[in-house]
């Protein structure tokens, strides 16, 4: 045979060992073990050797397709609909994709060395630091990492908005709302929805933002775990709290392509679309929950309105009213009893706008006043006529001589005429 043999490792050490049987050096047998082959498939490659030569030893499939790969059309096909509808798409993605949508089951490796070979290698991970290893916690909501991920969810169709991230440390169980921004209502409101959904986490790791954090005071968020006996962790950097970051990442390019496909530009349809669909596959695809025990205490018995809401303090005034946010409230008389001025009642404003008063967790009727109200002139009472002081006789004039009399009220007596 003529030209340029290229001949794997492997089989340069098939034609060594076969030489060494043609010598008489070595027997089938001996060659078998070697080879770790049959001694029928020795004397094969025997006779491939004596009829082809070296050449008789290479691989016949070598340079030619697969006979267990793909059709042509398969990977054209694939090629085509990745150009056309599913351009930034990963390969995992995309497998997920041709299988749910096109009954095409293909392994994301494949789908990579197609991609790769047709130039479209746009979905490398980019490389960065390593950084020492947390190990997981060892059971379900022993913690639970929350973060909030402001983006362009709905791609230019709807207001751009942020997604309210929180994911179990131990089986990476992932809960989600898209709200306006990462602000105080919406976090009680998605932190109450995770309580009665999962369950009430034994400690929440979070940021040092301003709606989880303040100096020398708790912010609502924190009056609320903390009266859920739930233990407050801030992380001191980003890459501290990476699990919920690099599931920001995940859902930036999975979830913003389930809405695409869905057509979803409001996030009331999000929230629906997530509670509904998105997060039971999506944890029934990434979460681990097997063998591992689950320490969410139950949220049945607490009062969760009155404890997801907007507190504050405020003093009672003499004519029992307070100030609250520049306009004033009136405390009713009702069969609740009224606190003594000086003393301090709870406000508390619901996440539905409504507002509560609150002395010693006993509810109070209130009105709002329009304005400022009035105080009342203090009024002085004139004595009577036979007051005692009318009927002090006073000193000497000294200057005049006279001596005044008595200040009595002038007598009135009856006319005879």
């Amino acid at each position: 045979m003529k030209g340029i043999l290229t001949m794997s490792p492997k089989e340069r050490h098939r034609l060594k060992i076969l030489v060494q049987i043609e010598k008489r050096h070595m027997t089938y047998r001996e060659a078998a073990e070697d080879l770790t082959l049959s001694e029928r498939q020795v004397y094969r490659l025997m006779e491939r050797y004596h009829n082809d030569g070296d050449a008789g030893l290479i691989h016949h499939l070598r340079g030619k397709p697969s006979n267990r790969g793909y059709a042509e059309k398969v990977r054209t096909r694939v090629l085509t609909l990745h150009k056309h509808q599913y351009a930034d798409y990963g390969p995992t993605l995309l497998g997920e994709m041709l299988t749910a949508s096109h009954k095409l089951q293909i392994d994301h490796e494949t789908l990579r060395r197609w991609l790769r070979s047709a130039g479209r290698n746009h979905f490398g991970r980019r490389k960065r630091p390593h950084r020492r290893k947390r190990e997981r916690r060892s059971a379900i909501g022993a913690l639970v990492q929350f973060d909030g991920s402001p983006h362009d969810w709905f791609e230019g169709r709807g207001p751009a908005c942020c997604l309210l991230h929180a994911i179990d440390d131990a089986s990476g169980r992932t809960f989600m709302r898209l709200v306006p921004s990462e602000n105080t209502a919406d976090v009680l409101a998605t932190l109450w929805a995770y309580c009665e959904r999962y369950g009430i986490p034994k400690a929440l790791y979070i940021d040092r933002g301003s709606v989880f954090y303040a100096e020398n005071t708790l912010t609502d968020v924190g009056r609320a775990m903390t009266s859920l006996g739930v233990e407050m962790i801030f992380a001191n950097s980003p890459q501290a709290k990476g699990r919920v970051e690099r599931g920001n990442r995940t859902h930036q390019d999975r979830l913003i392509k389930a809405l695409r496909r869905n057509g979803i530009a409001t996030t009331a349809h999000a929230n629906r679309y997530l509670r509904d669909t998105y997060l039971d596959d999506h944890n029934a695809r990434f979460a681990s929950l097997e063998n591992l025990p689950d320490v969410h205490r139950p949220s049945q018995g607490y009062d969760l309105t009155n404890i997801f809401c907007f507190q504050t303090e405020r003093q009672v005034h003499n004519d029992y009213t307070i100030t609250l946010e520049g306009a004033y409230v009136q405390l009713k008389r009702s069969e609740t009893p009224l606190p003594p001025p000086r003393h301090y009642v709870t406000v508390r404003r619901w996440l539905d706008g409504s507002l509560h008063i609150f002395w010693k967790e006993l509810e109070l009727d209130f009105s709002l006043l329009k304005a400022k109200p009035r105080s009342k002139p203090p009024r002085h009472a004139q004595p009577s006529p036979e007051h005692p002081w009318r009927h002090i006789r006073l000193g000497r004039n000294r200057r005049s001589g006279v001596t005044p009399v008595a200040l009595t009220a002038p007598s009135v007596t009856p006319d005879n005429t």
